[in-house]
Formats: C-alpha cells, structure tokens, sequence
C-alpha cells in the first residue's frame, strides 16, 4: 500500500472513531436523560434525529473510504453499492434538512409574542415529529435515483461514460444527467440554506434586541461577565459557521467534479472527508455549547 493511501487510511479511521465517539456521547446524554425522568422538548427531538443521521453519514463515508484506500477491490456487490450511496445520500439530506429545521425552530420559539410568528409559535412544537419524518422521507424518495444504477466497481465495463466512485461505478449515467442530478440537489441546499441564514439573522437580531432591553438591569458588579444571550449568540454564531464552511467546501468540490474533473477518485475521497467533517465536530460543538442554544427557548 502506498504511502499516501496509508495517509488516507489514518485519516478516515480518526474521523470515524472521534466522529462515533461523539455522536454516541451525545445519544446516551439523551438517553440519561430519557431513563431519569426528564421531559424531552422539541428540540431535544430535533438534536437527535440529527445525531442518527451524523452517524449514518460518518459509517456510511467513511468505512468504504477506509477499505478503499487499504487497497481491497470489489469488496461491494451491487446492492452493497447501492445501499452504502443511498443511506449516504439520505443521511447527508437529512442533516441538512434538520439543521435547518432546528434554526427555524428556535428562531420561531424566542419571537416576541406580539409579532407575526405568535400563532405558529404556540403550534410549531406540536408539529416538530411530523417535520422531521418528512425529512427522512423526502430524502429516502428523492435518493432513489441516483443510487439505483449503480454497481460494483468489480465489474469491468469499457464505457467512456462511465463515473468511478473508486469502489463502486455508474455506468448508465451520462453525464449530463449526473450534471442535472447535482444541480438539482444543489438548488435545494441552497433554498434550504438561505431559511437557515434567514432564520439564525432573525434569531441574532430578537437577542441583540434582548440583550440591550435587560442591561439596564444587570448588576454592575457582573456587568464584566458575559450574559447569556452572549453566550447564545456565539454558540449560535459557531454553529452556523462550521456548517457553512464545510458545507461550501464541499459544494465547490462537488461543482468541481462534475463540470470540470476528469480525474475524480481522488476528489471523491476528499469530498467524502469534507462531508463527514460537520458530522464529526458537531456532537462536541453541541455537548460544549449545546445547554446555551437549548436555553434561548426560555429566554
């Protein structure tokens, strides 16, 4: 094995253990907490339907990633390509899909009860299971597509039309249709991301406002330490920075890929670690900074 497959190797096998390790943390928190008695809020719901699909993400890019980069060829069948993109497909949308959703949430959750988001403030958390079963099940029909076609990387087929995932191919897929697959996946994110920015600038501006109604009443002798909406707005801030800069990472390696690449093993296995990065560092960033973005609901 190369030097740098060994590289490669070593790479997907730390993001795998801390990436498990950290979601797994973050489930049996939940889990503690559910055993104990404590009344699970919507959010909580939200942050763990999203910790499931971080994990599948971690499993689902990164262990054939790893047995690809060991050297081992054919190790998938046909279904076995097909399942592993399909559950890495759909746990990549759903990430997505309740990210946004928890921005949305807690910027409806701490509007002021005069605005227009009153009503859908009192009904928003009774509808939070429905939302994130139609995440999941929007993402398993749309992925139908594009994981149907492909098959092993074992068989030997001489088309020039054919895409290599390094361990699996599709050789039915032209191009141009792998083109419009990735635009039309890409437009969504984007719909899907510009809610999220919208909903966490909504969500800076109501604790801003917050922040300089209640100074007045701070004590001055803690006028030094940080308030909680501070705290908020930072964790807030961090979550939502981590997520854009891998997210666009891996757009522009998409966008790279599918327009301008020939060669792309290389570039999959690299946009397959950048897929899994936000899944990997989540868990902590929320197990650190977490009980603040869960505390400006009762703010």
């Amino acid at each position: 094995m190369a030097s740098g497959a060994v590289y490669i190797v070593i790479i997907f096998l730390v993001q795998i253990f801390i990436g498990t390790l950290g979601n797994l943390s973050l489930l049996g928190k939940y889990l503690f907490l559910f055993l104990t008695g404590y009344k699970t809020r919507s959010i909580d719901l939200i942050v763990m339907h999203l910790t499931v699909a971080n994990f599948l993400v971690i499993l689902s890019r990164g262990i054939p990633e790893t047995m690809a980069a060991y050297g081992l060829k054919g190790f998938l069948s046909d279904f076995g390509c097909k399942f592993v993109f399909y559950v890495s497909r759909v746990s990549r949308g759903v990430v997505f899909g309740t990210t946004c959703l928890l921005g949305v949430f807690q910027a409806v959750i701490i509007s002021p009860s005069n605005s227009r988001w009153a009503e859908l403030k009192m009904k928003f958390p009774q509808y939070i299971s429905t939302f994130t079963v139609l995440c999941w099940v929007l993402h398993l029909v749309l992925n139908i597509s594009f994981s149907v076609s492909l098959t092993s990387s074992s068989k030997k087929k001489n088309l020039t039309n054919k895409i290599d995932f390094a361990y699996c191919s599709n050789p039915h897929t032209m191009k141009g249709i792998y083109a419009g697959y990735a635009v039309y996946t890409t437009i969504i994110d984007v719909l899907c991301m510009g809610l999220m920015l919208s909903a966490c600038g909504s969500m800076l501006f109501i604790l801003c406002m917050h922040k300089r109604r209640v100074q007045h009443m701070r004590r001055t002798s803690n006028s030094f330490r940080s308030s909680p909406e501070t705290r908020a707005i930072h964790s807030i801030l961090l979550l939502v920075s981590i997520f854009e800069f891998f997210y666009f990472l891996s757009c522009i390696i998409q966008i790279y890929v599918t327009f301008f690449s020939h060669s792309r093993i290389l570039l999959f296995t690299l946009g397959a670690f950048i897929n899994a990065c936000f899944s990997t560092v989540y868990p902590f960033v929320f197990l650190i900074h977490g009980h603040y973005v869960s505390g400006i609901c009762c703010i």
